[in-house]
Order: structure tokens, then sequence, then C-alpha cells
């Protein structure tokens, strides 16, 4: 079990996010996730977290391709390599057209730039084990499978963890990120959730993908029908909510990176973390 959470990038607080990190890694979680953002090059909270834990793993959930040099990132893979060996794990990804075309940058093919980068990384000297890719459909699993360690997909229901699994075989990671709420009542798990699938129902990537699966623009709307959101996001108890995490592990995912919603980017929901560390144990 591993944890994915906006707070290790947004919280300014350097001294609090590592004692979180220490802790997570007592509790016995073993990878962090969290975006790299939309700047240029690999933020330095990565190395950071390296340096202020013993063994907890560290991976961008993702690292845009569009706003990062790959000599860059090569640079910064070997440097975490060299002092925190197996550690760093580098996730890629594509974005979204939405995001890289209002920063000046042309969203346009963008399997065909992932390749490209790929192939810069390999002349760089980047292993495909110390990287996976933020894979969704079937040509970028198959692409995870070939170039990488394997693929971490986001926002996806268990039936495309199934889906993966069988595209990336037996041997590739598999660590989809899963959004929960610790809330029992259906009504307030609910309006919790839509507050995170609101936004990404707007993002044609995850609709498209959605759509193979078979829900449909009515199930898009309004933030999301109640049997989307009850697909996506697993709510209730947190013996619930280890049940709802253990079918992805039943379909086929190594490592299931946990998003806990229902509190502010710069705040880390520190007592939901220990209830599922207690539960999934």
């Amino acid at each position: 079990m591993s944890v994915w959470q906006p707070y290790f990038l947004a919280s300014k607080d350097r001294d609090a996010v590592l004692e979180t990190a220490v802790e997570l890694e007592e509790l016995g979680y073993t990878r962090i996730w969290f975006s790299a953002g939309f700047q240029d090059g690999v933020p330095t909270r990565f190395r950071e977290l390296l340096d202020g834990t013993e063994r907890i793993g560290v991976a961008p959930g993702i690292l845009s391709i569009w706003h990062s040099d790959p000599a860059d990132v090569a640079g910064f893979v070997a440097d975490a390599e060299r002092d925190h060996p197996g550690r760093f794990l580098l996730g890629l990804g594509t974005s979204h057209a939405v995001i890289v075309d209002n920063d000046d940058r042309r969203y346009r093919k963008p399997y065909s730039k992932m390749v490209e980068y790929l192939d810069a990384l390999d002349a760089a000297g980047v292993a495909p084990d110390q990287r996976v890719l933020a894979a969704l459909g079937p040509r970028m699993l198959e692409l995870s499978r070939d170039r990488s360690r394997g693929a971490h997909p986001y926002f996806i229901p268990v039936e495309h963890t199934a889906e993966a699994r069988a595209a990336l075989g037996p041997g590739a990671l598999l660590a989809p990120e899963v959004a929960v709420v610790l809330e029992a009542d259906a009504e307030r798990a609910r309006a919790v959730a839509r507050e995170y699938t609101a936004g990404y129902l707007t993002l044609p990537n995850y609709t498209r993908n959605l759509q193979r699966f078979g829900w449909t623009e009515a199930d898009f709307a309004n933030g999301g029908s109640d049997a989307l959101v009850d697909a996506l996001i697993p709510w209730g108890t947190p013996e619930q909510v280890a049940a709802g995490l253990e079918k992805h592990y039943e379909a086929g995912a190594d490592e299931v990176t946990i998003q806990v919603l229902g509190v502010e980017r710069r705040e880390f929901p520190r007592e939901a973390f220990r209830a599922l560390a207690a539960a999934l144990n």
C-alpha cells in the first residue's frame, strides 16, 4: 500500500512534510506519490523526502513530459539512485491538453511525444525499470509494458485495473491511484467525492477512458452519477474502504496508491492514513 496526496508538494512546511513521511514509513506504507506540478523540472521536494527518510519510496504521479527536459530528469534520477538506491521511481505522463495548451505548449500527438521522451531517457542512461507511465488506454498500457517498469493509472474503476493487468502481463508493476472518503454517511461521502470527481470529469482523457467501460455522458453530469462515484471512490468506514481497495488488488494491482479526500491540499489526513494502515494490515 502506498500514499498519493497533493499535500507533499503543496505544503510549505518542510519539517512537517518530513515528519509525515517518517510516520508513513513507520506505519508500513511503501511509497509516497504526488504530482510534480507543471513548473519546469523535478521539484526539490522529491529529493528532500528521499534525504529525510530511510526506506520509503518516492515517486512523481506524475511528471509531465511537456514540462521537463529529459536530460535534466535523467540527472535527477541518476543522483537519486546513487544516494538512495531503488527508492526513486520516475512516474511520467502526458497530462491534458487544457493544461498544456494554456501553458504556451502545443498538446499534439501525446503518444509520439512519450515515445520520443523515452528514447531520450534511454540515451541518457535511465533504465526502463526506473520509470512507470500514467497509462489509461491500450496503446499507452502496451508502451508501459514494453518501455517501462509498468503503469500508474489515475481516476479509474476496478475494471480498468483488471484490463491493465491483462495488458501489462504478470511481471510489470501496476500501481493505480484510488481516491477514498472515510465517511459512512452516503450523502456526505458522495458530496466530498464529487468535489474531486467534478473537475476530472471535464477532462476528455478520463471521460473517454470511462466510456470504454460503459459509462455515458449522463454519468458525467453534475460531478458524476451515484453509480459512477461509487465505482471510482471507495467510501465508508476504514474497513469498508479497505474492502474497496482490496478489489483492485484482486483485479491485479501490485500497489494501490491511496488518496484520501476531504482535506485541503496543504493539509495531511493523518488520522485517516493511520486508520487505513490498521485496516489494511
